[in-house]
């Protein structure tokens, strides 16, 4: 069956390399959205296998779009993976303290994001 996932992040061509990637290599369905609160709509509107949420974004950030998430038992149970460029070893303790699923570092390769989806969602 094929796989449902939310790509959160406020760069166009970052949106576009992953929901080709995941499609196109996977199989799997996308849809994205371009800000935190685009993304919290839509993530109330479709039954979603994962999230893939960009740390950095204007207006709400990805930890903002997290704590919502996991405040909502409807959403609580997705698992979220980070998109980010900046991960130190105390961003990797906090990502993993708060419930994080997985972290996928930018800039990453187009060709094998969707294996690295793959592997930390263990699919």
């Amino acid at each position: 069956m094929s796989k449902h996932i939310l790509v959160i992040d406020d760069e166009q061509d970052i949106r576009d390399v992953v929901q080709v990637s995941l499609e196109e290599f996977a199989g799997w369905q996308v849809e994205t959205a371009s800000s935190g609160e685009e993304g919290l709509r839509k993530v109330k509107t479709g039954k979603w296998d994962a999230i893939l949420l960009d740390v950095s974004m204007p207006d709400l950030d990805g930890f903002s779009v997290f704590e919502q998430l996991q405040a909502n038992s409807a959403t609580r149970t997705i698992p979220v993976v980070l998109l980010t460029a900046k991960v130190l070893p105390s961003d990797r303790r906090r990502f993993a303290e708060i419930g994080v699923t997985g972290v996928i570092v930018k800039p990453f390769n187009p060709v094998t994001v969707w294996h690295q989806v793959a592997q930390i969602l263990k699919w």
